[in-house]
């Protein structure tokens, strides 16, 4: 069977059909709506492959427009905006059956020297010695409902809370809006830097958004809210591996409105900033 990790790198290995035009996989899952993770990561390698592969990407700015179909293949339009000195600019139409789903604009910088200073990474505890996520919600439940079995098996990242997850509305009062997960993919990603880019950029749509609903409702049991992502915007600090350990430390500002806004900010178990995100999500009562 192949590593999760490996289907992973193989959902980001775009078919390039025309000079600036990429087709993606889509999987065919018993899900609502593609995972807007996996369409944010594959708009960036079209944009990444259509650079010079000397500048890494620094920023990204998306919207998510239209749900996407599962089992249906997504065709990406690459817009050259500009070819600077030190910055590439790349706009990407994702289409799926003639509609567009989801716009992405991206930049690449050439790295330069410059000031050095970051806030510093929050205390908290090493990876090893926090549960996997389908072992704590299975030690809950007593066993893991097939469905989240088949999403366990699947996944292509280890995934570890910080705080244990919280079940009942008594856990749940005087929570903050907040939350931290230890995430890595299961398995080698290779060495291509713009591989681990984009596979981050999957990963952070896994659970940013749950930093809203921490004092609402437990994360993990049927959810009272239908929710997407509206837009998304990434910054990129450093070089990192996504098949390391890194810490993703979110929080939620606001929710208001039937929208709500959060932030998170990605480190290395060295402490260095790595990446910033922040994504406003639709919450409507169910």
């Amino acid at each position: 069977m192949t590593n999760p990790a490996e289907r992973l790198v193989d959902l980001l290995d775009l078919e390039q059909i025309e000079l600036n035009i990429f087709r993606g996989l889509s999987p065919d899952e018993s899900l609502q709506r593609v995972f807007g993770g996996q369409v944010a990561g594959q708009a960036l390698v079209a944009a990444g492959r259509t650079t010079d592969g000397q500048r890494p990407v620094h920023s990204l700015h998306a919207y998510f427009l239209r749900p996407g179909r599962p089992g249906v293949p997504i065709v990406y339009q690459v817009e050259r905006v500009r070819d600077g000195r030190s910055f590439t600019t790349r706009r990407v139409v994702a289409v799926q059956q003639g509609r567009t789903i989801f716009n992405l604009t991206a930049s690449f910088h050439l790295p330069e020297p410059g000031i050095e200073q970051q806030l510093p990474m929050p205390e908290v505890p090493e990876p090893e010695s926090l549960p996997k996520l389908a072992d704590e919600i299975r030690e809950h439940l007593g066993t893991l409902p097939e469905a989240l079995e088949r999403m366990a098996r699947r996944q292509p990242f280890d995934i570890r809370y910080v705080e244990r997850l919280r079940w009942t509305p008594e856990e749940l009062k005087g929570a903050e809006p907040r939350s931290a997960v230890w995430m890595r993919a299961v398995g080698p990603l290779g060495d291509d830097p713009l591989v681990h880019t984009c596979a981050l950029t999957y990963a952070s749509d896994m659970m940013l958004l749950d930093a809203v609903r921490v004092p609402v409702e437990p994360l993990w049991s049927r959810r009272g809210f239908d929710m997407a992502s509206l837009d998304h915007a990434m910054w990129f600090h450093r070089p990192f591996r996504t098949d390391e350990w890194f810490l993703y430390d979110q929080e939620s500002p606001i929710a208001t409105g039937g929208r709500g806004l959060a932030r998170g900010r990605i480190y290395d178990r060295a402490g260095r900033l790595l990446v910033s995100v922040v994504q406003e999500g639709l919450f409507r009562p169910l």
